[in-house]
């Protein structure tokens, strides 16, 4: 039987924010740094959903590539999770977004 699909809210990761979150097969290793509410347009999504974006922090140089990842947090709850790295103009780390609109 699937698991049944939960969709996301901001409010279920707020508890995480600060986390750190393995990146399951891999060598990465990303830190929750912020959790952007915005508004939809006006007619646009579905009224009782909340839009955001995650973004992730990690070390500069060895950039995860675009795509979907399943990441664990340190208390065992995973999530997959499709990550963008963006542009990060402050040295010393590379931040990645995950939307949800």
């Amino acid at each position: 039987m699937a698991a049944e699909f939960v969709v996301p809210t901001a409010d279920a990761f707020a508890p995480h924010k600060g986390a750190s979150f393995r990146i399951e097969g891999g060598r990465h290793v990303l830190s929750l740094r912020e959790i952007e509410l915005f508004q939809p347009e006006p007619g646009h999504g579905r009224p009782d959903f909340q839009p955001f974006v995650l973004v992730f922090s990690g070390p500069p140089g060895d950039v995860l590539a675009e795509g979907m990842h399943t990441m664990s947090v340190e208390d065992g709850t995973a999530y997959d999770l499709y990550l963008i790295p963006i542009h990060t103009p402050e040295r010393g780390r590379q931040d990645y977004q995950a939307v949800f609109n």
